[in-house]
């Protein structure tokens, strides 16, 4: 029999309330579980002392019987000291997708575009004095 370490929901809407328990991995979330180890209040600041209730040694001698935490379990375990979480990094997780950076590319060309109309060296105006002194002198003739 497959043992898990997981969460069960309880709470009621919109306001979550998890028990820590130990059950076998094919039963349902909520179902039928074989020990509660303690539980975990999403509600409450990250500091608060009662956030995460667990019992470390029934905790490890379940690890010790192969049971297998979930990973938000497994952060709980470690933060108490009982089972170690290798750090994970996922530098792709942080990347925008293909349409975000598209938008950004033709944001920065509009931006470009502008701030070289700005710099760009205004067109002198035309000089009209010469043109008025060659249609005066058509004229005088």
């Amino acid at each position: 029999m497959a043992l898990k370490l997981r969460l069960s929901r309880g709470g009621t809407k919109k306001r979550p309330f998890y028990h820590i328990v130990v059950a076998d991995a094919r039963s349902p979330r909520d179902g039928r579980f074989i020990e509660t180890l303690g539980s975990f209040n999403p509600l409450l600041a990250k500091d608060a002392e009662n956030r995460v209730v667990l019992n470390a040694e029934r905790a490890k001698h379940w690890l010790d019987v192969g049971a297998q935490p979930t990973d938000r379990v497994l952060r709980f375990l470690d933060a108490a000291g009982v089972a170690k979480r290798d750090v994970r990094n996922n530098p792709n997780k942080a990347k925008p997708g293909e349409k975000a950076v598209a938008r950004a590319d033709e944001r920065a060309a509009k931006a470009a575009a502008v701030e070289e109309a700005k710099n760009a060296p205004k067109e002198a105006p035309a000089e009209e004095a010469p043109a008025e002194e060659a249609a005066a002198e058509t004229t005088a003739e």
